[in-house]
């Protein structure tokens, strides 16, 4: 087993609620599940995130924490949070990174690979309860 190991999973989610297509307004959800699979606590200190839309408008995200909060994962353990994003076009991509300091020191970053967000296509689509932070 690796000793600083983060793994990150997306899960997006279309908002229909909160959207207004004809003013070319799409809003997601999406909710991070960070895991430590290394042999080190490690805490999470900052985030990097990457979108981009259709029309190949890209934006960067740089920031402390997420939500609000710096985890402190120790090995086995996870970390789930809710965000959102707003883009221009019913279909996008985010990708990202987390930075991480181990409790002794090390630096290392936990990759996001990159994940797709589609508006929903009408019956298949369900409301949602999510708030966005």
């Amino acid at each position: 087993m690796p000793k600083y190991l983060f793994t990150c999973e997306a899960e997006p989610q279309y908002l229909s609620e909160q959207s207004a297509p004809e003013e070319e307004l799409y809003a997601f959800a999406y909710t991070i599940t960070i895991t430590n699979h290394g042999e080190a606590t490690a805490q999470l200190i900052a985030r990097h995130w990457i979108i981009e839309d259709a029309h190949g408008h890209t934006e960067e995200v740089k920031g402390l924490g997420v939500v609000g909060h710096q985890p402190l994962l120790r090995p086995g353990e996870s970390f789930q949070y809710t965000s959102g994003t707003r883009l221009r076009t019913p279909t996008g991509a985010m990708r990202g990174s987390f930075f991480c300091v181990a409790e002794d020191g090390e630096r290392f970053e936990a990759a996001v690979p990159e994940f797709a967000l589609r508006a929903g296509g009408g019956a298949s689509e369900t409301p949602s309860s999510r708030v966005l932070h």
